[in-house]
């Protein structure tokens, strides 16, 4: 049994590889800055992510039995695969936008999403690129909703493979215009702007599948067809595996820019909230 997905990995690779040699958005090695961290974490991350959503469905559907009516997830489980694809990718990605928001604005949270933001050489193979603790949780939030309501086992299958492809597609090292699809599905042009390594890329571009999530929450950044002068992070991010799932818990030696630049924001914000509540006791966030 291929428990690390080594056979996927092949078959992604010859896809993706001479696709972003031929169609690249800027010039880069095929054997590239962190390539053999990001393989580590094909191989480790995908076991431990694997575990950890066959635990979630199966604590869902335990309390799914007891707590939602049977006509419910008859209704839901009913419905045509399509529809129901359609539904779950509208459901997860609501998960995934402010699950991945909360990792940006919470310091204690921002630490392990550091670590999938300090690829320095960004192409398909980022989309592993992630602490454990951020892929299981944002998994948590983003599928509970869909094992409890009881989508069927075919849409969900049919929405892990589109998933699994697109979260490569929008890591990957191409150009691919979208048009005025570009509101409705994301690219690796929208992609790329959430992981520039500049200021005005900072936390925008949240949603990992429907980008008028941002429209419509105010995080779009509109970059045209420009290409961001860097990614990574300011935050002094190990270079290894280990080191980096371990950065997460070390204590911060070194403020990086951006952690920086949200602290002046809410000290800015500070004044008026004290003036609107003179005589109440302060409550931090």
């Amino acid at each position: 049994m291929d428990i690390f997905g080594i056979k996927g990995l092949l078959i992604c690779a010859l896809i993706f590889i001479p696709f972003e040699h031929l169609f690249a958005e800027r010039p880069q090695k095929i054997l590239r800055k962190g390539l053999g961290v990001d393989l580590i974490y094909v191989l480790f991350n995908g076991l431990i992510v694997k575990a950890a959503i066959i635990l979630i469905a199966a604590n869902t559907l335990e309390a799914a039995a007891m707590l939602v009516p049977q006509w419910i997830t008859q209704a839901v489980g009913g419905q045509p695969i399509w529809l129901q694809v359609a539904e779950i990718i509208l459901i997860t990605d609501i998960g995934v936008y402010w699950a991945h928001r909360a990792f940006h604005e919470i310091p204690a949270l921002w630490k392990f999403h550091a670590v999938h933001h300090g690829i320095e050489e960004l192409d398909w193979l980022g989309a592993f690129h992630s602490h454990p603790v951020d892929a299981i949780v944002t998994k948590a939030i983003s599928l509970t909703p869909v094992f409890f309501l009881g989508f069927s086992e075919g849409s969900i299958a049919v929405f892990s493979a589109i998933y699994f492809g697109h979260t490569l597609l929008v890591h990957s090292n191409l150009r691919i215009p979208l048009g005025p699809l570009k509101w409705l599905i994301a690219s690796p042009q929208f992609h790329r702007w959430h992981h520039a390594n500049q200021r005005e890329a900072y936390d925008k571009n949240f949603a990992g599948q429907l980008p008028f999530l941002d429209v419509v929450f105010g995080t779009y950044n509109s970059t045209g067809n420009s290409v961001p002068e860097k990614y990574g992070v300011d935050d002094p991010i190990p270079a290894s595996y280990f080191g980096q799932v371990a950065y997460p818990f070390r204590r911060r030696v070194k403020r990086s820019k951006r952690a920086a630049q949200n602290s002046e924001v809410l000290h800015e914000s500070q004044p008026a909230r004290k003036s609107e509540a003179a005589s109440a006791v302060n409550i931090g966030r």
